[in-house]
């Protein structure tokens, strides 16, 4: 995509295991894994799942927490500061996603409606947490 607008291009989790991590998130969540083989292999610091198009999630081990110095205090940032990121998605994929995760065994929340985002009031939402515990909100608008 050439378009330089403003968007989300990535989200780094730090994760203890990152092969597991996006495995996890391959098989439990229906994301494609990149980089997995490589990070294996030593060629890159860590793998990446792709959220759509335009964005991915990093999964970064905590063992590169030390290392980070680009910013002064960011080895500390892993221990989840976030405290959650937010997936939108169409209904169908919304029942999509709860079903696969609900197999996989993955808790999740009750679902709660109307609540306020980006693009107004969602309809549903719901949670879960990752086995690193990065929680995720996943809800649909319409």
């Amino acid at each position: 995509m050439t378009d330089n607008t403003t968007r989300l291009d990535h989200v780094v989790l730090w994760v203890r295991d990152p092969v597991a991590a996006a495995g996890f998130y391959e098989k439990a969540v229906g994301l494609e894994a990149l980089g997995v083989t490589e990070y294996a292999a030593g060629q890159v610091s860590f793998p990446s799942v792709r959220l759509n198009d335009e964005t991915v999630f990093d999964l970064a081990p905590l063992t590169m927490a030390e290392h980070m110095t680009m910013v002064p205090g960011a080895a500390e940032s892993a221990g989840h500061p976030v405290n959650h990121v937010c997936l939108a998605m169409p209904e169908a994929d919304f029942a999509t996603l709860r079903a696969r995760l609900e197999e996989h065994a993955v808790p999740v929340s009750e679902i709660v409606p109307d609540l306020s985002g980006a693009r107004g009031l969602a309809r549903r939402s719901f949670y879960f947490r990752d086995p690193d515990g990065n929680v995720l909100e996943v809800r649909h608008y319409a």
